[in-house]
């Protein structure tokens, strides 16, 4: 059996993502892309990633009526009190830009010592399958923020985000090295194990 499951998103990047780690379910996988061009901007008024993921998710199922996958990402540093956070993709304010986000942050923390430096991703999924069912799975990934840009691999932060165990960043990873370890790899194969639970 074919179901299709659209991913609420127009992150080419992390749809990449979601296609890869999903592969071998009995999905059609689709995006916000597939049914809106330019793709809207869903509201994202949730105080957590698991509110914004759910608001998102349950926005595409109202207007589409099929399965709809959202997530909210994002980026929690301890030497900034856990800032970005929910505002990691906003970071350094409209319209939204990875490296000024980036640059933002490496400047917040010109004076952080390298021993001060950990931080983590996190990442909360909500897959709405109908008005009154749904399925969670959340992922995080430790590591450090370095002191420059390195990588061409990825998007968002990952230029500056060295996973622990790791002496380059998320960038400067492969995609399957990356989604074994990262916060929505680890997210997304949860789901993949609650998938196979529900329906097969």
């Amino acid at each position: 059996m074919n179901r299709e499951v659209i991913i609420a998103t127009g992150n080419g990047g992390k749809l990449r993502e979601f296609i890869q780690i999903l592969s071998g379910l009995p999905f059609t996988i689709k995006s916000l892309k597939d049914y809106w061009d330019p793709a809207p901007c869903i509201p994202e008024n949730g105080a957590t990633f698991y509110e914004n993921a759910r608001e998102k998710a349950q926005w595409v199922f109202s207007r589409i009526g099929a399965m709809s996958l959202a997530d909210d990402s994002g980026l929690e540093v301890d030497f900034l009190q856990g800032r970005p956070g929910v505002h990691s993709a906003r970071f350094a304010g409209e319209p939204r830009s990875d490296r000024n986000n980036i640059e933002k942050l490496l400047s917040m923390m010109a004076l952080c010592p390298r021993e001060s430096r950990q931080a983590r991703f996190k990442c909360a999924l909500v897959l709405t399958l109908s008005s009154t069912e749904e399925i969670t799975a959340e992922g995080v990934c430790e590591g450090s923020i370095g002191y420059g840009m390195q990588g061409s691999n990825g998007f968002g932060y990952d230029p500056v985000f060295l996973p622990d165990g790791f002496s380059t960043t998320f960038a400067q990873l492969d995609a399957p090295t990356k989604n074994a370890i990262s916060h929505r790899g680890k997210a997304l194969g949860r789901l993949k194990e609650k998938l196979y639970e529900r329906f097969f």
